[in-house]
């Protein structure tokens, strides 16, 4: 495995599939402090929903502090994370999510879309909660490019997970991760950010996806797909999707490089996967040269009408930056691009073709259904 520029990684914990389907509104928010209550008599925490315990319990903030109370967020989050069992008429496997907004009759959970994949056309999705009950599940949608897959289940009231923000992470801050390795329910380790902005590829040839990943070396295992990385608050700062592995073929443990899909650019898919049961992807209109083997990502092809023809930007040319963001690949430049909102302008550094020599562009990006 390369570590310039881009990194090939095992993605499989287990794999995932899509029925677009029923959309819902949902009455809880899940942003703002952790809160948990504390038991007077037993000390058993538990998280609070709305900011409130009963008489006999304590409220009390998370996350307070330079370091991480493992014991304590990990109380509080732990029944926000889920258990997902996949079975299909071939085999099945198994993952986590995130209970990500909840209402008096339903509730949403995010997980990857590798994780429920094998159960696209047939076979059954099940939600295991942190008490034990075993819920059905149906898939409102998925997108292939980011990863990502939104659940439903017809029961309501359940305790969401706080969503924070991932463009405040650094690198050294600490995180725990939380999911079902190997089925082993409510399992959490911790580590720090040990890089942002990693491209990373995973999936199968013609169904990949392109993640700007957090890195992190908490322990990640095969199942802890689509579980919650979490900052010091107990806040939702990644979904975690993938490990790097030193074989080749078959599945590994953790080597201390894993792999998260940030909740900011998540987020955006995740709520028109619930809102529409579709999303979007932003477009640049190029296509790329990969056999290219220099430094850059190097353009062969523009597309008409699109942001980087309208910009002016011949082809032949090669992406240097983005965002300020140096690109060393195709890899690099794609994951950069789908970090992007559609509609938005991001600026481009361009080394042009017939030694033409560096020039910046604004290009607004272009609008497509995501796969």
């Amino acid at each position: 495995m390369k570590f310039q520029g881009t990194q090939k990684v095992v993605a499989g914990f287990i794999a995932g599939a899509l029925i677009t389907g029923g959309i819902a509104t949902a009455a809880t928010s899940n942003t703002g402090t952790v809160q948990a209550c504390v038991d007077t008599r037993t000390q058993a925490m538990y998280l609070s929903v709305n900011g409130t315990c009963s008489k006999t319990r304590t409220l009390v903030d998370l996350g307070s502090g330079t370091g991480i109370d493992a014991k304590s967020v990990a109380a509080a989050v732990t029944p926000t994370v889920v258990s997902i069992s996949v079975k299909t008429r071939t085999g099945g496997g198994t993952g986590s999510g995130s209970i990500y907004k909840t209402s008096a009759t339903e509730s949403f959970i995010i997980t990857n879309n590798h994780v429920i994949e094998e159960a696209v056309t047939s076979g059954t999705i099940e939600v295991e909660l942190l008490n034990g009950d075993v819920l059905a599940a149906t898939i409102v949608g998925r997108d292939i490019a980011y990863d990502i897959a939104v659940l439903k289940v017809k029961t309501g009231n359940l305790p969401v997970i706080k969503v924070g923000d991932s463009a405040k992470v650094s690198v050294g801050d600490p995180v725990i991760a939380i999911g079902s390795p190997l089925g082993l329910a409510s399992t959490v380790t911790s580590g720090i950010v040990s890089a942002l902005n990693r491209p990373v590829i995973t999936g199968s040839d013609g169904s990949e996806s392109y993640v700007n990943a957090i890195q992190t070396d908490a322990a990640i295992n095969p199942g802890n797909s689509g579980g919650a990385l979490v900052d010091t608050a107990g806040k939702l700062i990644g979904v975690n999707s993938a490990i790097a592995t030193l074989s080749s073929g078959g599945a590994s443990g953790s080597i201390g490089l894993g792999f998260s899909i940030p909740i900011n650019e998540a987020k955006r898919v995740i709520e028109e996967i619930i809102a529409t049961g579709k999303s979007t992807r932003p477009v640049l209109g190029v296509s790329f040269d990969t056999a290219y083997t220099g430094i850059g990502a190097k353009i062969i092809k523009l597309t008409p009408g699109e942001g980087a023809e309208k910009a002016g930007i011949p082809a032949g040319s090669v992406i240097t930056k983005i965002e300020g963001f140096k690109i060393t690949d195709y890899v690099s430049a794609i994951v950069r691009i789908r970090a992007a909102i559609p509609g938005s302008t991001i600026t481009l550094i361009v080394d042009l073709p017939n030694n033409g020599g560096l020039k910046t562009f604004k290009v607004t990006l272009g609008q497509a259904a995501s796969n």
